[in-house]
């Protein structure tokens, strides 16, 4: 029997929003259906269009505030496009809502998986925009001109943009001059559906206290016409570059980078500093976009650990080094697995780099891994894992779990995987003995860090 929603697509109504989705939308109801509406906070009157109708849910669109929250916060013009492109989605919400709202969403899946667990306030950040220290921005000819910008949410239509709000100034800086000098070659933007051109994307990375830049550019072509002039205008006009890249991907693709990197200018890396370590960063490097959250994030991860100088620590997702390397200079020895080889390089450089030899890399998957040191008789005291939104997979908690460490430290970037893998670290006889505490590293956007503490029974 087909189900008859109490709303039509292209109706207008009004209606009091209710609660935040995770996406941070606001909750209308209509005879208890309910709608999605972006730019809208709990406890307003709004008046919305009806812009999608499904089964159980649909989405509006605000066309009016009839009330407006407390925790509204102002946004102009030159906003309003960060809200086309959807890169600053709770932009609209004073900051330290923001945080209450992470908080809340944490809370709000425990309860939901009857979990009696506490959550602390979130730790957000002084000043809570200009903090990425990495930008890929796609390159587009619109109304014939070459324009660097993002794309308008839910489509691939560019909106041209010179402030990214969330991104350091000098990476805005660095974008509008490298798309000025293409304009000036005279170097085409790529086409996406027709597969000509030679820009794809403009990829800028900043390091935050050893001030040096990488500008990647990204093309359709193995060779870049007239690269010895743009080499040279950028390393002119920007004396903080380091470092020029091109990045060859030619293939019909989302995916940002392909697999040929080319040195046009300077070195292969830039350097960057976290918690007293020095690492490289390459192009394809993994590093956190906020430095300054960064360091509070991992020194809590130490912190949770309680390490004392003494301890075997595994990081099960060690990437370049960063938390293992942080680690280190707490403990006896730290072994890391990482699944990319490229990574597990880099680690072992940036162990060496910091003069550290308590490290041990391996490139495996963590599971397997953890499994053959098992059998190699070592008895991690502590593992850290910092796993993709995707969360752990259940054979990693069997073997970590199967190595009995006195503690687990938990680095998630998703709650609700967070909830269920604490479940099965439950079932392992691992149960959380601390508040989970939200760091904000993302600002602005409804992205949601957290450390939390797990300890055998």
């Amino acid at each position: 029997m087909k189900i008859q929603a109490p709303v039509a697509k292209n109706e207008t109504y009004t209606g009091t929003v209710m609660d935040l989705t995770y996406e941070g939308n606001g909750v209308v109801k209509i005879d208890n259906y309910s709608l999605f509406i972006a730019n809208a906070l709990p406890g307003e009157e709004i008046k919305f269009v009806v812009t999608k109708v499904g089964k159980s849910f649909g989405f509006g669109r605000v066309l009016e505030h009839l009330t407006t929250s407390p925790d509204r916060a102002e946004i102009d013009v030159k906003d309003r496009k960060l809200a086309q492109a959807g890169i600053a989605p709770l932009q609209h919400m004073k900051y330290p809502a923001q945080l209450r709202f992470k908080q809340h969403q944490i809370q709000s899946l425990l309860a939901k998986n009857k979990l009696d667990l506490s959550v602390s306030d979130t730790i957000g950040m002084e000043t809570p925009y200009h903090y990425r220290n990495k930008a890929q921005i796609p390159v587009r000819m619109v109304k014939g001109q070459l324009e660097t910008g993002f794309y308008r949410q839910h489509s691939h239509d560019l909106v041209p943009l010179t402030d990214f709000y969330i991104q350091d100034p000098r990476i805005d800086k660095a974008i509008v001059i490298v798309r000025d000098i293409l304009r000036a070659e005279g170097i085409p933007a790529y086409d996406e559906r027709t597969h000509k051109g030679i820009i794809r994307n403009v990829m800028v990375r900043q390091s935050y206290y050893e001030k040096e830049m990488m500008i990647g550019l990204i093309t359709n072509s193995h060779t870049l016409p007239r690269s010895k002039e743009i080499v040279a205008q950028i390393s002119e006009e920007l004396p903080e570059v380091t470092s020029i890249i091109q990045n060859v991907n030619n293939r019909p693709t989302n995916v940002i980078m392909g697999p040929i990197t080319n040195v046009l200018y300077g070195e292969p890396v830039i350097h960057d500093s976290l918690l007293s370590n020095r690492f490289e960063i390459s192009a394809r490097s993994f590093y956190q976009v906020n430095p300054v959250q960064t360091e509070k994030l991992y020194q809590l991860a130490i912190d949770r650990a309680g390490l004392t100088g003494n301890e075997t620590v595994i990081d099960a997702y060690c990437g370049i080094g960063t938390i293992s390397l942080a680690m280190a200079r707490h403990a006896k020895e730290v072994y890391g697995v990482e699944v990319i080889s490229t990574a597990v390089e880099d680690a072992k450089k940036n162990a060496k780099l910091n003069g550290l030899t308590n490290l041990h890399f391996e490139t495996n998957k963590a599971e397997y891994q953890m499994a053959e040191w098992q059998k190699q008789g070592l008895k991690p005291d502590v593992i850290v894992v910092d796993p993709p939104r995707k969360g752990l997979d259940e054979t990693l908690i069997e073997s970590a779990a199967a190595m009995q460490p006195k503690k687990i430290v938990y680095v998630s970037c998703n709650p609700s995987t967070l909830i269920r893998d604490i479940q099965r670290f439950g079932d392992e006889g691992y149960h959380v003995t601390e508040p989970i505490q939200p760091v904000d590293q993302f600002p602005q956007t409804p992205h949601i860090e957290s450390v939390t503490l797990l300890e055998k029974d």
